[in-house]
């Protein structure tokens, strides 16, 4: 290939200089032009022929001659010029396509031994080291990955790229990188958020932090800014706002989140070519093992298609409505809790078309999003919101949100068997646990003395009405969205009250949820 390219230059120039040396020896050799109505001869029948007025004007024809060869001669050389540029761009991008072909014949070669032999890889073998140049390393070999970034990107353009399926749908395993991003806007208080998250990060390389501002607010760039390199600080570009029916000025806010949401998701996805993301706002703060949790189920999302994100947050995760011993509980719920969340490319690929424009967490419980899918959530919630300023003007805040209790005992799931969230194992498992449990009234409950043990009981509900007047009592939160309760799986909301086990369920057979409920 590169001598059939070589040779391919080669006749080239030499055509090239045949083709000048040809055309100046032919300026040279023909007679000069003379101009209509100068006696030059240059019409036929003209009043003096060639010959007999070339005596006086020869001097001045051979002076204009010389001068516009001159002239030709020029141009001849600035299109000589450009042609030698062409030739050597050509050459320099034919090697450098050489040189690239040899590394990804050299990537497949190293894929090829990583599959055929599994027990020699020791260490990660995707790491990222740097944002900024895409560079990473596993100890032994350097290679980069493919950003695939835009020119105004924070993130240096990667001219290499690697011919492994892994790096765009990888594998579940300790190597994926998970990054990071923090949705922010003019709060000051994010370091609270980023130091957190910098605080416990096990590891830079694996859990990238994207901080997405929008808003423009200096003074929290300026905040952001100050984390130098630990994080990569992009911006909304669209500061404007959103034309909305007149009733709806009051929820502009939410038209600018949800526009955010959809631009910072579109930056990891598409441009930074990332194959999953934990998505944080810039009110939340972070338990120690929040990086471990996300790790462990990762492989579990995106094993199961009955899966559509992992949350950090329980809804009910009040201290008095959770297991405090129980820190390693997970459960899986039909309630979408956001709050610190995992999901994965393929995902984003089937939401961003009709990505909604304002209230997009609600749009997220809606059924035709949702499609049965379920979430993965804790016991004790691995985030806590510090934020009352919002748009939502603090609703919730002051009666649930702040009362929610953050885990503090580091729990190892990755060592830890999760295969029992898996839709086949955990349902049977589930439905077998709840309605096993001891029917009670509410007031049995209420009362306390009249139960025996530690439970687990289960109170039932065949209504709207009689979910939300139950719920109020027991001091979960009493709202539906879609039909949906908070935390709620097959209908089944688990919490503890007064330090027992309790299941507020619908009749044994559930089937569906009645979005009239809501």
């Amino acid at each position: 290939m590169v001598r059939t390219k070589g040779s391919i230059i080669l006749c080239g120039a030499f055509l090239f200089v045949a083709w000048n040396a040809l055309l100046l020896l032919y300026l040279w050799g023909r007679p000069p032009i003379g101009r209509p109505g100068e006696g030059g001869g240059a019409e036929p029948g003209g009043k003096e022929e060639w010959g007999v007025g070339r005596e006086r004007v020869g001097r001045v024809n051979l002076a204009e001659e010389m001068i516009r060869l001159a002239e030709e001669v020029e141009v001849q050389l600035d299109t000589q010029k450009k042609l030698l540029k062409q030739i050597e761009s050509h050459r320099s991008a034919w090697a450098q396509q050489e040189s690239v072909g040899k590394r990804e014949v050299d990537s497949l070669k190293k894929v090829k031994e990583v599959v055929i032999q599994p027990p020699a890889l020791k260490t990660p073998g995707f790491l990222l080291n740097d944002l900024n140049t895409g560079q990473q390393t596993d100890g032994k070999t350097s290679q980069k990955l493919d950003w695939t970034a835009a020119p105004s990107s924070p993130f240096k353009d990667s001219q290499e790229k690697i011919v492994n399926a892994e790096v765009t749908t990888p594998a579940p395993g300790p190597e994926s990188i998970i990054p990071i991003l923090v949705i922010a806007c003019d709060r000051v208080t994010v370091r609270r958020s980023l130091d957190k998250l910098i605080q416990y990060r096990p590891s830079a390389q694996l859990y990238p932090i994207i901080v997405s501002q929008d808003c423009g607010h200096a003074e929290t760039a300026r905040v952001i800014g100050s984390y130098g390199d630990q994080v990569t600080h992009i911006s909304q570009p669209d500061l404007s706002d959103i034309r909305v029916r007149p009733e709806h000025r009051k929820f502009q806010g939410y038209y600018k989140i949800a526009r955010h949401y959809r631009w910072a998701l579109n930056q990891v996805f598409r441009t930074f070519s990332q194959s999953t993301v934990v998505v944080v706002e810039d009110d939340l703060e972070v338990a120690p093992d929040f990086f471990e949790y996300f790790r462990a189920l990762y492989p579990i999302l995106r094993s199961d298609p009955s899966l559509w994100c992992v949350s950090a947050w329980n809804d009910n995760g009040r201290d008095a409505l959770v297991d405090s011993s129980r820190s390693d509980l997970l459960y899986r719920t039909d309630f979408f809790p956001g709050l610190g969340w995992m999901l994965l490319k393929e995902m984003w690929d089937e939401l961003e078309p009709k990505w909604p424009s304002a209230f997009w967490d609600d749009w997220m419980r809606q059924p035709e999003q949702r499609r049965n899918r379920s979430c993965i959530r804790p016991e004790i919630s691995r985030t806590i919101t510090f934020g009352r300023k919002g748009v939502s003007l603090g609703q919730f805040f002051d009666q649930y949100l702040r009362y929610i209790k953050l885990n503090t005992e580091f729990v190892p799931f990755t060592k830890q068997d999760l295969s029992y969230l898996l839709k086949e194992n955990y349902d049977k498992t589930f439905i077998k646990e709840v309605y096993s449990a001891t029917l009670v009234k509410i007031e049995d409950l209420q009362q306390g003395g009249r139960l025996r043990g530690p439970g687990p009981y289960r109170v039932k509900y065949s209504s709207r009405d009689s979910f939300k007047a139950f719920a109020r009592s027991l001091g979960v939160m009493d709202d539906l969205k879609s039909g949906v309760p908070r935390t709620g799986y097959r209908g089944v909301v688990s919490f503890l009250h007064r330090g027992r086990r309790v299941f507020l369920a619908p009749p044994d057979g559930w089937t569906h949820y009645d979005i009239s409920w809501s």
